[in-house]
Parts: C-alpha cells; structure tokens; sequence
C-alpha cells in the first residue's frame, strides 16, 4: 500500500502502445514530505503523514509551524494528509515521496472533493424526470408528493428532495497509470478524477486489485 498528494491540473489524451487515443487525467503528484511517521506499536496503526505545496508562513497558525518544524522544513505545506500502511513505513520525518513511488500500467484509488454546485432541486439532484410541460401541469421540475397524511404522518427518512450538490468527498477506484513523468512530476491516470482543475487528490495503491492479488 502506497500513496501520494496531488493537485489536478486538467484532462488530455494520450496514445498507448496499440494507437489507441485514451482519455486521461494530468495530476502534479509531490513532492511530498513526510511530516510525521505513525507505527503500529506507538499509535495502534501505520501511517505516514505528508504534505502536499506550500503557502506562507502568516497563513498558517503557530500549532501548525511548530509541528512542520519537528521535520526539519520550512514552508508549511498546502495541504496536510495522512496515507494508511499495511506496515511500518520505512521513510523518516523530512524524507519527499515523489511521483516514481508510481509506475506505469499500475491501478490507483483516487480520493477529491466534488464540484460544488450549491442547492439544486430534484431534477438535477437527482434526475428526477419532473412533471408534463403541457395542458395545465404546474409541476415542471417538482418532486411530487413527498409524505402521508395518517400514516407514518411524516415525510420518511432519506425521501429525495431538494438540497446542496456537491462538495463531497468522492473515491474512484480502480484507475489505470497510462504514464509517468518523473522529472516533471506527474502522473497521467487513465478517466476522469473527481473535483475542479487544481482540486487537491489523493492518489493510493487500489485496494480492490491487492485484495484480488493481481
């Protein structure tokens, strides 16, 4: 098990070995450095806690400057993740996980946070096919009925309606590494990852294929 954090930069297309055009996925993957090295003995599970870029220093608040510090590094990441270990990992505090932890033709787990799209109705939400557009239906893009009057007397638990879409935190699994650019540091994954371009990603071994073994 192995990971990284990057920053989607956009989507292309690139040529594989037989010709074919494949659609795929540009990621600025690292450098990461490891900020803190959680062990199975010390803290119940193993882990490595990375960061991802850097911003300025008065942006960032004192407890975060003191644990940055601890590793020896100067600017305060962007972003802060920790990556699950099947074991104890082998880096150290201050040691970068860069892209070539990454090769080529090997399956990812990619973790974003979705495109906010604010409180949208049924239609969208949900695709809901909303009521007839013609002879005096006043529920174009309306949910129906949505509870009882006698029993349950109250609208059920988890009814659709409408509400906020989007912002979530999405995994898409089993992703293919068409290529991999070690000195510009990126990772092209084969489909679409979800969040905005220059959304943050988490880009783990797949779990199902170890599972599988393959």
């Amino acid at each position: 098990m192995k990971g990284i954090i990057g920053k989607k930069m956009g989507m292309t297309q690139l040529y594989d070995d037989k010709g074919i055009l494949v659609p795929v996925t540009v990621v600025l993957a690292g450098p990461c450095p490891v900020l803190e090295v959680k062990t199975l003995a010390k803290n119940g599970y193993s882990a490595l806690q990375v960061g991802f870029g850097s911003r300025k220093a008065k942006n960032a608040g004192k407890p975060i400057l003191g644990h940055v510090a601890k590793s020896g590094i100067q600017n305060p990441p962007e972003k802060i993740g920790e990556i699950r270990l099947e074991k104890d990992p082998e880096q150290k505090p201050g040691d970068s996980i860069v892209a070539d932890i990454f090769a080529k033709d090997e399956f990812v787990d990619v973790s974003g946070v979705t495109k906010g799209k604010g409180f949208q109705g049924v239609v969208r939400r949900y695709h809901f096919a909303g009521g007839r557009a013609s002879h005096g239906g006043g529920w174009h893009r309306r949910g129906g009925s949505i509870g009882c009057k006698e029993k349950p007397g109250n609208i059920i638990k988890g009814k659709r309606m409408p509400g906020h879409l989007g912002n979530e935190n999405r995994t898409v699994q089993n992703l293919k590494i068409v290529k991999v650019s070690t000195e510009d540091s990126l990772i092209f994954i084969k489909g679409a990852l979800p969040g905005p371009n220059g959304g943050i990603v988490l880009i783990t071994s797949a779990i199902k294929k170890n599972k599988q073994g393959k």
